[in-house]
């Protein structure tokens, strides 16, 4: 497996921190279908579409996703999910994405489609799996990006998101697919509990992975539910893990991989304010620990900012953010030799800033 250099990498040579981040290769681990349609395309399909009540002007969008709370949040995704409303809508997000991460020097991404969202737009399972393969193809081509899938099921919406989203897995999956997830609002999850565990047992036996949202907005209960009962491989977010000493020390010796997303967590609200993320102290407690943008137009993040968030508000040096980048390869659902390749480029970036 081969992996091209992203469109704009600067070369290596003396560089500022931000030219490192810039030419560090990049894998993202956790980042939504609908959450990465750019401003411009957001623009374009509302006005497309103007009986959505999504905006059709910059500034009033910008206003848009300026996000209460997490339900607020969800409310604001689900109605840009409805402007998604065909299967080329669907590879065009997909296509976007894989430029944006390009630029940034990106190599690979597990995104994460919830085909409940386009089942109930009334799109068929096929024609969404055929734009998925198309999609992963053009972006393999036209970037040099990998991308891998991810289907989620969206909590608050059970038992039928569940059978739904389990359906277009086994039945009609795109070539990429490799992950099988769970995401939404934690707190609605209980009274689904008994269909999203048996449609992870079926979903693992088919040999997808179990790379479920945990310990995001609900305590650290959702991610002893996700590892006990999910066979959670991964867990989304998991930054509640901190309020378990006991969890704590079992994701230390499981070295269960956290796909932290620190903006995100900031601009839902679970956090006041980004220099109270408890980002430092996951990884004073030697958690694995991956960084990751989640749905970066509405957060205005990417993942360069993300590293950047890491140095300069969490004082990460150039050899932690090395670190971290390792991190999300050996965390990553690819195989053996594109692992082995993404590490060796990774390693070949040198951290001492003097260094010619």
């Amino acid at each position: 497996m081969s992996f091209r250099r992203g469109l704009d990498a600067p070369k290596v040579g003396r560089m500022t921190i931000d030219a490192f981040i810039d030419a560090l290769p990049k894998v993202e681990l956790h980042v939504h279908l609908i959450g990465s349609a750019s401003v411009p395309t957001v623009l374009e399909l509302s006005r497309r579409h103007p009986d959505s009540r999504v905006p059709t002007t910059e500034e009033e969008l910008r206003a848009f996703y300026g996000f209460r709370d997490f339900p607020h949040f969800a409310e604001v995704y689900r109605a840009v999910n409805a402007l998604v409303r065909t299967p080329e809508d669907v590879a065009t997000l997909v296509t976007g994405l894989a430029g944006d991460l390009a630029r940034q020097n990106g190599r690979y991404v597990e995104l994460t489609v919830t085909p409940y969202a386009h089942h109930i737009m009334g799109m068929p399972m096929r024609e969404v799996t055929e734009a998925l393969d198309l999609a992963a193809r053009r972006s393999r081509d036209e970037y040099g990006l990998q991308v891998a899938y991810i289907f989620d099921i969206p909590g608050e919406y059970g038992v039928e998101a569940a059978r739904v989203t389990l359906d277009h897995a086994l039945r009609e999956p795109p070539e990429a697919l490799v992950g099988f997830g769970l995401a939404g609002i934690e707190q609605e999850r209980p009274q689904h509990r008994d269909a999203f565990r048996d449609a992870f047992r079926a979903a693992t036996a088919a040999g997808l992975r179990s790379l479920p949202h945990a310990g995001e907005m609900n305590g650290p209960e959702p991610i002893w539910e996700a590892l006990d009962h999910l066979g959670a491989e991964r867990i989304g977010h998991g930054i509640a893990c901190l309020d378990d000493p006991r969890l704590v020390a079992h994701l230390r010796e499981t070295r269960i991989p956290l796909e932290v997303c620190p903006t995100s967590n900031v601009c839902t609200g679970q956090v006041a304010h980004i220099k109270e993320h408890p980002f430092p102290r996951l990884l004073e407690e030697g958690l694995f620990v991956t960084l990751n943008s989640d749905d970066p137009p509405m957060f205005a993040t990417t993942l360069s900012s993300e590293y950047r968030v890491a140095a300069e508000v969490f004082g990460l040096d150039r050899e932690a953010l090395t670190g971290l980048a390792r991190n999300a390869v050996n965390a990553s659902c690819l195989d053996p030799a594109g692992k082995q390749t993404l590490l060796a480029e990774i390693d070949g970036l040198p951290t001492d800033p003097a260094t010619p």
